[in-house]
């Protein structure tokens, strides 16, 4: 008894299955052979991608070799064209690049260009701040005090991954405007403040120096 209701289930199972072939067969027929271009599509483009990375990674190389061999124009040149037509990642190191090089031999110019990719927002947030970071190293000998400190603040945040870059940044643009107060504490914050990276603190005690604070006027916070 049981084998013919095992004849007779799988043959209800051959009929079901001959009908859902009969009116889906070609739908599904269809589907893989999408799902098989789609695949080869995706891997079309992944061969790509990596082909033009590395076009990009050699031009990349090069514009670098020409910034160390001092062939600003040439390496600015190089930059532009990466920041042109090369991949997301590829023009924003570009753009930097670019950036540097015109800050060389114009600050203002290469000021300009990272205030550029600080307001780019397709960068992300940490790009955008080293770019503004850049624009005030470049002007603090050409700038007033006050728009380096405009520059700036928005880095000094007690969250900001460049606040302590900022900081002595900052106190370097107050010392060169002679506003030495103004100086002296934001060295003094940078010497006291625990996070501190050990060369920031070392270099605040060299301006503390040089603003005839004595090197040793703060000692370096204890450590736990």
């Amino acid at each position: 008894m049981s084998d013919i209701i095992r004849e007779v289930d799988e043959e209800l199972r051959r009929e079901r299955l001959i009908r859902i072939w009969r009116d889906y067969g070609a739908w599904i027929v269809l589907a893989a052979i999408a799902l098989v271009l789609a695949v080869a599509a995706w891997r079309g483009y992944e061969w790509y991608e990596a082909r033009e990375s590395a076009k990009v990674g050699t031009s990349f190389e090069e514009a670098l070799r020409l910034m160390g061999d001092g062939k600003a124009r040439e390496a600015e040149e190089a930059f532009a064209k990466i920041a042109r037509e090369a991949p997301r990642g590829y023009r924003a190191l570009a753009g930097f690049g670019q950036a540097a090089e015109a800050g060389r031999t114009d600050p203002k110019a290469g000021a300009a260009a990272f205030d550029a990719l600080a307001d780019d927002r397709s960068l992300d947030s940490s790009m955008r701040d080293a770019a503004r970071l850049r624009a005030a190293m470049l002007l603090v000998d050409v700038a007033a005090a006050s728009e380096i400190a405009a520059r700036l603040e928005p880095l000094m945040a007690r969250d900001s991954t460049f606040r302590h870059s900022a900081r002595e940044l900052l106190a370097l643009a107050r010392f060169k405007a002679g506003e030495l107060d103004a100086a002296r504490k934001l060295v003094f914050e940078i010497m006291l403040d625990p996070e501190t990276p050990p060369l920031a603190r070392n270099r605040a005690q060299l301006l503390l120096a040089l603003m005839g604070g004595g090197p040793s006027v703060v000692q370096a916070p204890a450590t736990q």
